[in-house]
């Protein structure tokens, strides 16, 4: 077989818009798993060692390279897929960031090839006798790149972030046979041959398989397929939503917001429901290149495709009968004949027109006709008798009525106010919100706090009104007691009163076991049960009562997600989570005392004005501001 990888030309090279970027061992794996695929790969394994900090083995069985493809493969701009400018859509880089060692061989061929780099020159190439397909060895990740190594986390973070990246590679791929190892441990062994559900219930959960309904559209346009998850099994956290164009993976909010509208009224609002779905649309109707590692798509029929979507998923829940019902109890109804009616003898209702229900009633009048008696009794006994009496006593008492009346259009006219004052607040300098700020904590009288639409606090003062995040003063009082309670070593514990079992995904279980220590100092007593399971025991007592698993879930996921390095102030970055998931919601009312205590509280705080992560927490509208308003 002729060789199959070429050098670009400079006029083609120069127009790549963006190449793969080695930002993380998982960004090598997800290079050389692509490329196998891409060589006809059936069987992939993954052998890493230190969460591919020492060491990242990636063994295929693919067509494999000849000896002058394998010595290619390694220069800047080398690939076998593009000739000219219009082949960009498949574009894979191969980056110099390591010590590599590579052996392969093409199927035909009676000998392999050894080839050893090291910091993009080649240090020796030789024939070797090896499986046909390829083996890549990166050892040292970075190790001539120190500013780029420095940045890389803990092997725990690298690992769940691997495993991420795996998941996505194992899906998109759902024929082909994946291993992974760490360490020598076998975290993943993957048959080849499966379905995609199959595929789906053994990376993810064997629950996962009466859960999901299938979905498959195709047009001219796109073809669909895939699964949705029943709106019954839609969760607040660890959701999975994974969408692939091309076998690629994707991340397209456009889309999954048709996706979400589907499920408008069938699910909670804060939930989201499961889904797996792959497009497969003409090549030359994308762009890959606008984002470095390629997740991000454009699409040349966006619009249309997204009408296709909605009508696929809309149409899925319907046939499987996703759409909710309402059931009627038709016990001693009248059946309404359907079809000619001239044989058929209606009901007769009685009915007296000048019954009057708030007329006084006299001993000689009238009595309510037996349709009426009924009805009565159906709301208990003598109901309709009561329902009048109570009816004349309120149309007895008019001024109470009115007191009652006047009471509530005064409450709304304040509220009427407060809002005008919110919606039409003007900007201010930060200077002048600092100083305006120092000045009402003085002035603050806690008795004068009042709630606008159960998520603001209004705190009057000598030069204005101070609207106050409910939601984000919780955090900051929150985060201000854990990280005293550290810095003292005062830490109190509250024992849960049934032990709480978490299930977690296998990135969020690494991460969780990365930084269960620093929890524990902070209060927390978690054990780890097997298979991915927690038990949390206790919670630190300055948090009244949260929600313990949406707390361990937050503090896992945002570790994951990013925010602080977990080798620098772990203990801030668990801080802020457990103050987040722990906090007062928006929506949630509070009583007098509540407000009071948590406005005295955030006022002895240092930093009230903004959340740990920079968030606004106070605006001050002054006087002035209010009086401009109606100049």
């Amino acid at each position: 077989m002729s060789d199959i990888i070429k050098l670009l030309p400079d006029s083609v090279a120069n127009q790549i818009a963006a190449g793969e970027v080695i930002q993380r061992p998982a960004s090598v794996i997800k290079e050389l798993v692509e490329n196998a695929i891409d060589a006809g790969a059936t069987s992939i394994e993954i052998v890493l060692k230190d969460a591919g900090r020492t060491l990242i083995q990636v063994i295929d069985n693919g067509s494999g390279m000849s000896e002058t493809d394998a010595r290619l493969a390694f220069e800047r701009h080398a690939t076998s897929k593009i000739r000219n400018a219009d082949d960009l859509f498949a574009l894979h880089t191969i980056a110099a960031i390591a010590q590599v060692e590579l052996r392969t061989r093409m199927k035909d061929a009676p000998m392999g090839t050894h080839l050893c780099i090291n910091a993009s020159q080649c240090e020796s190439q030789e024939p070797d006798y090896c499986p046909s397909g390829c083996n890549f060895m990166i050892k040292n990740i970075f190790f001539n790149v120190p500013a780029r190594r420095k940045f890389l986390k803990s092997n725990q973070v690298e690992l769940s972030n691997i495993v991420r990246e795996f998941e996505k590679l194992a899906l998109v791929n759902y024929t082909t046979e994946f291993k992974l190892s760490n360490n020598g441990n076998m975290m993943y062994q993957l048959m080849g041959g499966d379905s995609f559900k199959q595929r789906i219930v053994s990376i993810f959960s064997k629950s996962l398989s009466q859960q999901l309904i299938p979905i498959e559209a195709e047009t001219s346009v796109v073809k669909i397929y895939g699964f949705v998850s029943r709106p019954e099994n839609a969760r607040k956290r660890n959701y999975l939503q994974y969408l692939f164009v091309n076998g690629r993976h994707m991340r397209h909010p456009y889309f999954h917001k048709a996706i979400i509208q589907c499920f408008d009224q069938l699910i909670p609002a804060d939930s989201q429901p499961n889904y797996f779905l792959h497009f497969s649309v003409d090549p030359e109707t994308i762009d890959v290149n606008i984002h470095p590692t390629k997740s991000e798509i454009k699409f040349e029929n966006e619009q249309v495709i997204w009408q296709i979507l909605f009508a696929a998923v809309k149409e899925t829940l319907g046939k499987f009968s996703a759409v909710p019902t309402i059931e009627f109890d038709t016990e001693g109804d009248i059946e309404i004949p359907v079809g000619n009616t001239d044989d058929v003898e209606m009901p007769e209702i009685e009915f007296d027109p000048n019954y009057n229900p708030f007329a006084p009633q006299s001993a000689s009048a009238p009595q309510p006709q037996p349709t009426t008696q009924r009805r009565a009794s159906a709301i208990g006994g003598d109901g309709f008798q009561t329902q009048r009496r109570v009816v004349d006593s309120q149309l007895n008492n008019w001024d109470k009525l009115y007191q009652n009346f006047e009471k509530k259009r005064s409450d709304s006219l304040e509220h009427v106010v407060a809002a005008s004052a919110l919606n039409q607040m003007p900007s201010t300098e930060e200077s002048h919100q600092t100083s305006a700020f120092q000045q009402e904590k003085v002035k603050f009288t806690p008795s004068s706090c009042t709630q606008l639409r159960n998520k603001y606090i209004l705190v009057p003062g000598a030069n204005g009104i101070m609207l106050i995040d409910q939601h984000r003063a919780h955090i900051r009082v929150l985060f201000d007691s854990l990280i005293n309670a550290v810095e003292s070593k005062k830490i109190e514990s509250q024992k849960v009163l049934f032990q709480e079992v978490i299930k977690l995904s296998t990135a969020q279980n690494l991460i969780l076991d990365e930084v269960k220590p620093e929890m524990e100092k902070m209060g927390f007593e978690i054990s780890f049960l097997g298979d991915c399971s927690w038990a949390v025991n206790a919670f630190p007592a300055c948090l009244k009562n949260p929600d313990v698993k949406e707390m361990i879930l937050d503090v896992a996921d945002s570790a994951i997600n990013g925010g602080v390095s977990l080798s620098k102030r772990i203990s801030e970055h668990i801080a802020l989570s457990s103050a987040r998931a722990a906090a007062v919601r928006y929506g949630d009312r509070l009583t007098p005392d509540a407000m009071e205590a948590l406005v005295a509280d955030l006022f002895r705080s240092k930093e009230a004005n903004y959340t740990p992560d920079g968030k606004k927490i106070i605006c001050t509208v002054t006087f002035d501001d209010i009086n401009e308003m109606f100049s």
